[in-house]
């Protein structure tokens, strides 16, 4: 019934798939414009509002960005605007309804808003289950690890594919394609898995071309407090380091000591002097997934609704963002001028799939300018994050409800910050511009997509994701347009070391503070807007040029003049960039 009451939803349009499931008449609480009348359309995708008095407002919320409903106030509670909806969101802000206080108004809408919000716990699907979009580009097929392996030069006389892992039997949160040593046979392998927590074995992330360098990743060694050794595990290891032949293999260990040292308790640890001779062990004091989330919560705190300009710098300096943000670039920093300088490293922290991964695509980016790239980034991300286990549905909590989960934290917005930083530190670098982050991080929580569902290969394999649901990426690059950074210059060699000390970070305002209205009008540079202009215009006079050149030669050509100036001799001197 409720169905035959709605009026069309003029302003925004439907994806396919997408049905409507709820109007209401409703106060939207705006912390910048104080309260707002208008109508909140809920479907089984988003929580759309627009306003019906004067003041222009209207918001699009996916709904996989709700983390938290609660009701404010109760029927018999006081003051205006005191009775309604209170919505706490992922991305960096919180929404607030009132309603009138007669008749348990709220009770649908709250029922409704819980259970699209928070489909898994009602036993529902995820709305990429239920999208209909089409796109031209199969965006699953960005990344195929073989073909990636093969660019970086693999496998080689030191390094060989193994199919060990095709059955998850292995390691069941690791990809099914894998590069070990050449020497390593598969029973060191299952040896070496015993040893390893969650099964996960050094495998090779990235390998260099010149000096045959390589950045391995694992998860923690099972030594425990009685300080177990493996046999298997050590050889392992040496295999690794004999094979470019470097001196000793550095093993950066993501975790403070003190952390380390702690893990023993459960069973973990840390490689030690005498049972690992020939590697040298440095901690990179990035701290676990809880102390992250603590942090991003007090940043929460001090920029929304408003930015408190009075204790700014000291409000911001106690979050500790920017500080974790400075420990996890100067981690990847040391990674990548190790390698570069043609030693051999292993990364891990804990399990291997939140700090590990972080340093591991951070320092492959610093590295290889093909991560740089548009395509070459969505390869990255596939490879290190999603192929290798990032537990993306723990982290983010997808349409689940239990909102203080201790497991959820934003490890992967604190990388993709750190991508930001580099980007502004090397403005000509990355082909990619701030826009492809924003949607990344935007499309992380909404649920369109299937590309950050689940924990692991396994579990999307076992839920068909690949058949059932679209790729951002087929969504990215059916217009590749919007992504490009019109300052790029290709550089093929060129390894990055951004400068990670604290004077040289900024916090990312055009993220963390986009639902302030003052800070939105300033979304592209005007730099960039002229820049992209000039390039245009370049374009156009280019065209030009090559067109008169043809009227030119076919006159030449008829008038048969001798040795005539060919188009391509008249172009070459305006092929400078501007």
């Amino acid at each position: 019934i409720e169905s035959l009451k709605m009026e069309p939803l003029a302003d925004v349009a439907m994806l396919p798939g997408e049905e409507r499931v709820i109007d209401k008449d409703i106060i939207y609480i705006c912390p910048f414009n104080a309260a707002v009348k208008g109508k909140v359309f809920i479907t089984n995708y988003r929580l759309y509002f627009k306003n019906t008095d004067s003041t222009p407002v209207t918001l699009d919320v996916p709904l996989g960005v709700i983390s938290r409903v609660e009701k404010m106030g109760g029927a018999s509670s006081r003051g205006e605007n005191s009775y309604g909806l209170e919505i706490t969101c992922k991305d960096m802000r919180n929404l607030r309804f009132a309603l009138k206080q007669e008749g348990h108004s709220r009770r649908d809408i709250f029922e409704i808003l819980f259970k699209y919000a928070f489909p898994l716990s009602h036993g529902m699907q995820l709305f990429a289950f239920l999208s209909q979009e089409k796109y031209e580009e199969n965006g699953w097929n960005v990344y195929e690890a073989m073909e990636e392996y093969r660019r970086q030069g693999l496998p080689s006389s030191e390094w060989r594919v193994t199919f060990i892992n095709k059955n998850y039997e292995l390691c069941d949160t690791y990809p099914t394609i894998l590069v070990v040593p050449y020497k390593a046979t598969e029973e060191d392998l299952r040896r070496v898995a015993t040893f390893r927590s969650r099964c996960r074995i050094p495998v090779l992330s990235w390998f260099h071309k010149e000096n045959h360098a390589v950045i391995m990743r694992c998860s923690q060694p099972l030594v425990g407090m009685s300080g177990k050794r493996n046999k298997d595990d050590e050889r392992y290891l040496d295999l690794i380091r004999e094979a470019n032949g470097t001196t000793k293999l550095t093993i950066y260990d993501a975790r403070p000591n003190v952390n380390a040292v702690a893990n023993k308790a459960t069973g973990g640890g840390y490689e030690g002097d005498d049972a690992y001779q020939n590697a040298e062990l440095v901690f990179l004091d990035i701290h676990n997934i809880h102390v992250m989330r603590e942090s991003l919560k007090k940043l929460k705190d001090i920029v929304y609704p408003n930015v408190e300009e009075s204790h700014w710098l000291s409000s911001l300096e106690s979050t500790h963002w920017l500080e974790h943000i400075k420990l996890v670039l100067s981690g990847a920093i040391q990674v990548a001028d190790k390698v570069s300088s043609g030693s051999s490293v292993v990364v891990h922290c804990s399990d291997g799939w939140d700090r590990t991964a972080q340093l591991t695509s951070l320092a492959m980016l610093m590295l290889d300018s093909y991560y740089r790239t548009l395509r070459g980034f969505q390869v990255l991300l596939e490879k290190e994050w999603i192929s290798f286990g990032h537990k993306f549905a723990s982290r983010i909590g997808h349409g689940d409800k239990n909102h203080a989960d201790q497991d959820r934290s934003p490890i992967f917005l604190q990388f993709i910050d750190c991508v930001w930083q580099m980007t502004k530190q090397f403005p000509t670098a990355f082909e990619f511009n701030e826009r492809l982050l924003v949607v990344i991080l935007d499309h992380l929580y909404s649920c369109r997509f299937g590309t950050f569902l689940y924990n692991c290969e396994s579990a999307r394999e076992s839920n068909n994701v690949r058949v059932k649901t679209v790729s951002l990426w087929s969504f990215v690059n059916s217009d590749t347009s919007l992504y490009i950074n019109p300052f790029y210059t290709s550089e093929s060699s060129r390894v990055l070391y951004p400068v990670a000390s604290m004077r040289h970070l900024e916090l990312w305002v055009t993220y963390y503070i986009r639902w302030n209205p003052r800070i939105q009008h300033q979304q592209q540079s005007p730099v960039e807007q002229r820049y992209k202009e000039l390039l245009a215009m370049r374009d156009q006079y280019l065209k030009k040029l090559e067109e008169l050149q043809l009227s030119d030669s076919t006159h030449l050509t008829n008038s048969s003049t001798p040795n005539a100036a060919t188009p391509n001799q008249h172009i070459t001197h305006l092929q400078t960039p501007f």
